[in-house]
């Protein structure tokens, strides 16, 4: 996709102020079983199609209204991902704002899960954002 140049420079001003997890540190904590947040914000249709395997979905659209629902403590660590680790960008720094203290965004989205040949979850599945978990 060709980003304009607001959104990126809106982009690259959030990562400044948020941090960022590689696909593989965000894998190794899946496999330890680590308790966090996995959280696909792309939009309904994109998280129908294929989802990092065992994310959750609550869409860019609609993350700040439905987050506290779904993680009430703020202090609970969140890794949001998206496409390509833009607008999970832009979700994280909200997350943040709204005192969410241990917020990532996946650097790279699920493009770069699906290079390193992650596994994924094509099923159909109702988003969280739906106050229905899959």
């Amino acid at each position: 996709m060709d980003h304009k140049p607001g959104f990126l420079k809106l982009v690259r001003q959030a990562k400044k102020n948020i941090k960022e997890s590689s696909v593989f540190k965000v894998k190794k904590k899946l496999e330890r079983g680590e308790r966090f947040y996995f959280i696909d914000v792309r939009e309904d249709h994109e998280f129908q199609n294929r989802s990092a395997k065992g994310a959750l979905h609550l869409g860019r659209g609609i993350i700040e209204r439905d987050i506290e629902e779904l993680v009430p403590d703020k202090k609970c660590e969140i890794i949001l991902y998206c496409g390509g680790g833009y607008r999970s960008a832009l979700a994280a720094l909200n997350l943040k704002k709204m005192g969410y203290q241990k917020v990532f965004s996946m650097a790279g989205g699920i493009k770069a899960w699906l290079k390193a040949d992650y596994p994924i979850q094509t099923e159909k599945r109702i988003p969280v954002g739906n106050k229905k978990v899959r």
